[in-house]
């Protein structure tokens, strides 16, 4: 009789552990959660706020950023995929801004990252308290031009051309415009073939198509596009859908 109600208490107590266990690490997977979008950002200026495009402004010289899905105070890296310059800046007050754009810059940032007018491609990260990145420089200061202007010339290089025309060439070929709009990767091929249904049925939209990524990685995804206007024309058509993680992906 004592032995069974040994053992009772045993599970009992057991049960109690692992629920807590179960807790604790939901509690951590959901601290530990990073949020990360690829697409296009947004200078701001006062004419976009003057057409009401976007509702709140941003000082020229702040690392602040608008990001409809982050908190405000967010910390967050910026990337400039084009280049691979990063910045840490914060999350801003909530902000109307065309969907179209996964953020939006101050000049700040947008200068010091060397983003490109017609493609300023980024990708906006979270980054924790703890973290210990550090942002790297986007550009040589005011000061550190002055020195290298000072700095004596031990001599004159004759550069040839016709190897610079092959570098041309292939950077143009690298940084050719070619991108296609991510819905979601799903873990099944089935759940895929439901959201392409979903998006046709719903929206009338054909020409999703999916791609196997691994065996546990099926992308719905729509393209590729080679301009802006048809990449933006698409992601409008998107739009309905309220997802909240869209990406545009460079190939």
């Amino acid at each position: 009789m004592n032995y069974k109600i040994f053992i009772v208490f045993f599970l009992f107590i057991y049960s109690c552990t692992t629920s807590n266990i179960d807790k604790s690490q939901k509690k951590e997977i959901i601290q530990s959660e990073i949020y990360s979008n690829k697409g296009f950002t947004l200078l701001f200026n006062e004419d976009l706020k003057k057409k009401k495009l976007i509702n709140n402004k941003i000082d020229e010289r702040s690392l602040i950023v608008f990001q409809k899905n982050l908190k405000k105070n967010t910390n967050v890296k910026i990337t400039n995929l084009l280049n691979n310059k990063s910045i840490l800046a914060k999350v801003g007050s909530k902000s109307k801004y065309p969907n179209f754009f996964n953020s939006v810059v101050s000049q700040r940032i947008y200068e010091e990252l060397e983003l490109n007018e017609s493609e300023p491609y980024v990708e906006i990260k979270t980054v924790s308290e703890n973290s210990t990145f550090l942002a790297k420089k986007a550009k040589m200061y005011e000061e550190e031009k002055q020195v290298a202007e000072k700095a004596p010339v031990e001599g004159i290089s004759v550069n040839d051309l016709s190897l610079n025309k092959k570098e041309n060439k292939k950077d143009q070929k690298k940084n050719k415009f070619n991108y296609i709009i991510k819905i979601a990767d799903f873990y099944y091929e089935n759940t895929a073939i439901m959201m392409q249904k979903r998006m046709k049925d719903e929206l009338n939209l054909k020409n999703s198509k999916i791609s196997k990524i691994s065996n546990t990685s099926f992308r719905v995804y729509f393209g590729p596009f080679k301009n802006l206007k048809s990449l933006k024309n698409a992601f409008d058509d998107i739009t309905p859908l309220n997802f909240e993680n869209i990406e545009i992906i460079k190939l």
